[in-house]
């Protein structure tokens, strides 16, 4: 009874003992994330194992828009070949710039093993200290009004934060809601709600991202001015006493009838089918020129008619 039982495991303890040996090509990395400041090397890890295959196939492709190769056939391709080594199947990148940063796919291909390909991912972050940041500072403002003041550096990654100051001296964040200012610090914009005379000064903006030293913009002075009330009510008296002037001069040459004289009348007259328009002038000098050579019609003969008696 127990020979029979051992001769039914016997097929399934053969099997295992096979299965144990078939150890797929498995491909995994060390560090699935690397973040490395641009101008540095960046170390890609590529750790695989074969079943039977002593000479796998080793490829690095970027993901992008299209799967671009970075190292096939035993070479690097494109911008990577010079500046780029292997060893193993873990490559190092030197000097890398933004252009860098993506997706990266190792492969691992082994003909001989029952899986025949394997593969991983690293992503490359290539981080960038802060630039020196634009700033918009207005040189003039009236008291009362909205002024908004701009910060900002495109370059740096990741994107920077920024904060604001006043005569080389921080301008704190607002805790409360009435507040006369709002500073955001992701945007880099600092709005006044309604700017006084105090607030005239030398303002400047800090942009900083924890990567590199921050970097602050040149300072610009805003002078914050009263509205001249004077001035504004005398320029608007002006202005209304030149329109009362421009519309009484108007209505008075309309009334003597400035507006419907013309140079020269003129008038129609009928000509054969159609009508001819002569001006008065034209008709003058034709009337000059016609006086020379002209030569009365001939009148007809008309009847006697006695009108008054008389004797002699």
């Amino acid at each position: 009874m127990i020979m029979e039982g051992a001769s039914l495991y016997l097929p399934f303890v053969i099997l295992l003992m096979q299965c144990s040996s078939c150890v797929p090509v498995v491909v995994s990395t060390n560090r699935h994330t690397v973040e490395v400041r641009e101008d540095t090397d960046a170390v890609l890890s590529c750790v695989f194992r074969t079943e039977k295959e002593q000479n796998p196939r080793i490829e690095w492709k970027k993901k992008g828009k299209d799967v671009s190769f970075v190292y096939f056939d035993g070479h690097f391709r494109g911008s990577f070949e010079g500046r780029a080594s292997i060893e193993g199947a873990t490559v190092t990148l030197r000097r890398v710039t933004q252009e860098d940063a993506g997706e990266y796919r190792c492969e691992i291909s082994a003909p001989l093993d029952t899986v025949t390909l394997g593969e991983t991912n690293v992503t490359l972050k290539v981080l960038v200290p802060p630039h020196t940041p634009s700033c918009e500072v207005p040189s003039a403002a009236v008291t009362g009004s909205v002024v908004q003041l701009r910060c900002s550096d495109q370059q740096s990654v990741p994107p920077a934060t920024y904060s604001w100051f006043k005569d080389n001296q921080p301008i704190s964040t607002p805790r409360y809601a009435n507040a006369t200012y709002v500073i955001n610090s992701l945007t880099g914009i600092l709005e006044f709600k309604s700017v006084a005379k105090e607030d005239t000064g030398r303002y400047s903006c800090l942009a900083s991202n924890g990567v590199g030293p921050p970097k602050m913009c040149e300072g610009k002075h805003m002078t914050i001015e009263d509205v001249n009330v004077s001035a504004v009510a005398a320029a608007a008296t002006v202005v209304c006493l030149v329109v009362v002037v421009c519309v009484c001069g108007g209505f008075l040459l309309h009334r003597s009838g400035f507006f419907g004289r013309h140079r020269g009348r003129s008038f129609w007259i009928s000509h054969c089918h159609g009508g001819a328009h002569i001006s008065s002038q034209n008709l003058h000098r034709t009337e000059e020129m016609s006086n020379v050579n002209y030569v009365p019609p001939p009148q007809e003969p008309q009847d006697f008619k006695h009108t008054q008696s008389f004797m002699l």
